[in-house]
């Protein structure tokens, strides 16, 4: 069922208008008949194996080649910061926003999930997609099928998954601005096709820059958040968190974890191999969310329907519980591998003596 967008046009949420496609929410039929102009069904249903991660691959770690970036400005000083719900105007429509992460670390091809995608497809869901820049080069055609339908949106998911709260100077500069480069690339490319170029609404509904960002691990610090922001890029964390990266989280509890979804709720899940059960969840959750009421929107339609709650920090559930991440990766590497700053050289030497603490 469409509804009519509502957006109050302040100066805060003004960047959203070059990643939503039209006042008039596109419904299912017609976001089929687009996607079907140039994709035929073959090319686009999911394929055996595809979902499964590929251990020691390092043919896509080298960073997308160097090109003149779009144009874009920092965000508003009432937008920095961490934005983990949308507050929706009272008697509006009961909006969710479902994400799914497409994370790839060096030295593995990630998967890719199609049963989650063609779920969502069939059943004319609406979703946003948190795409590595390595992700995108290694899955160029499927991130040209994700970017040009209607269905989708895509943001941010750093370079190639590194712990942003451990970085500074170049290598956190590289995370914030690698998907970036490998996401024009694949949007030139997109336009190349020769059935894409020959319809507008196509061509012209895929937005010239990311505006959305998700940190890895859901970590980040002041000097992230900063950089992320400063790089004209929301940072959007989530208040459902599935817990689906555990292959001990049955799709039953992934299903019970998205009930628990209020108006202006957004759920994080993984669609790269490591949502082990989250194809089998959505049959199970997202009709009953349906039946009560809930529509599902892309995260930049969710935004502009209402007020985003931003805080501070980052995190899963609870203020603090993504600082376990840090001490594993800290001790991983000997500090001459490390990037010779003072900051990071620090960081290692203060979580090796908590770990001796402890």
């Amino acid at each position: 069922m469409a509804w009519r967008m509502r957006i109050a046009w302040v100066p805060a949420l003004s960047l959203l208008v070059s990643v939503i496609t039209a006042p008039e929410v596109l419904g299912a039929d017609a976001a089929g008949g687009l996607r079907a102009m140039c994709y035929a069904p073959v090319e686009l249903q999911a394929r055996k194996g595809e979902e499964r991660p590929e251990k020691r691959r390092h043919d896509y770690d080298k960073p997308a080649a160097a090109r003149a970036l779009a144009t874009f400005e920092p965000i508003d000083p009432a937008l920095r910061g961490a934005i983990r719900r949308v507050k929706l105007p009272a008697g509006s429509p009961k909006l969710i926003a479902l994400t799914f992460d497409l994370c790839e670390q060096h030295g593995e091809i990630a998967g890719y999930d199609g049963a989650i995608v063609d779920y969502l497809r069939a059943n004319g869901i609406k979703a946003t997609f948190f795409t590595g820049g390595k992700w995108m080069r290694s899955h160029g055609e499927r991130t040209r099928q994700l970017m040009s339908d209607p269905l989708f949106e895509i943001g941010s998911h750093s370079e190639a998954h590194r712990n942003l709260r451990l970085l500074s100077g170049a290598a956190l500069a590289e995370e914030v601005a690698g998907p970036q480069r490998s996401y024009e690339a694949a949007r030139q490319e997109l336009q190349g096709h020769q059935c894409i170029a020959q319809h507008a609404t196509l061509a012209e509904r895929v937005p010239s820059r990311l505006s959305l960002f998700r940190f890895p691990y859901g970590a980040c610090n002041a000097q992230s958040l900063k950089a992320v922001n400063d790089a004209g890029l929301l940072a959007i964390q989530w208040d459902v968190s599935t817990g689906d990266p555990s292959p001990m989280q049955s799709a039953r509890a992934i299903g019970q974890a998205l009930l628990r979804s209020k108006p202006g709720s957004i759920a994080v899940m993984h669609a790269n191999g490591r949502g082990h059960h989250t194809a089998e969840a959505l049959p199970l959750a997202l009709p009953q969310l349906k039946a009560r009421g809930f529509e599902f929107v892309t995260l930049s339609e969710l935004l502009a329907a209402g007020t985003p709650e931003v805080v501070s920090s980052c995190y899963d559930s609870r203020p603090g519980d993504t600082d376990k991440y840090d001490m594993p990766m800290l001790s991983q590497q000997p500090l001459a591998k490390r990037a010779g700053d003072k900051t990071t050289r620090d960081k290692v030497t203060g979580a090796k003596k908590a770990a001796t603490k402890e």
